[in-house]
């Protein structure tokens, strides 16, 4: 497993970029769908935080449109959501 799926907030980031209907999302969207997950506020600096690393390591891109920044994942992101999916459907039917 690499660094970044060790990170619970950062692999819920990717699903909800991989969920979401264009495949890509704003920022802001991004932290308040998270938010509502977690049922819980989020620190900007923190959320965003996780959001640059994530751009650092290539699994997500960063675009700006207007005032916005609109996020996406790569391909390398893509395989890392399919392969953990993989990895956690293969778990739960090992549990039946």
């Amino acid at each position: 497993m690499t660094k970044w799926l060790r990170s619970g907030r950062r692999r819920d980031i990717c699903f909800l970029l991989a969920a979401a209907a264009d495949g890509e999302l704003r920022g802001q969207q991004l932290k308040t769908r998270l938010e509502s997950h977690y049922d819980d506020r989020l620190e900007p600096k923190s959320f965003y935080g996780s959001l640059s690393a994530l751009v650092d390591a290539g699994f997500v891109e960063k675009r700006t449109e207007g005032l916005h920044d609109v996020y996406a994942l790569t391909d390398g992101g893509k395989r890392r959501v399919r392969d953990h999916y993989d990895w956690v459907s293969d778990c739960l039917e090992d549990d039946d």
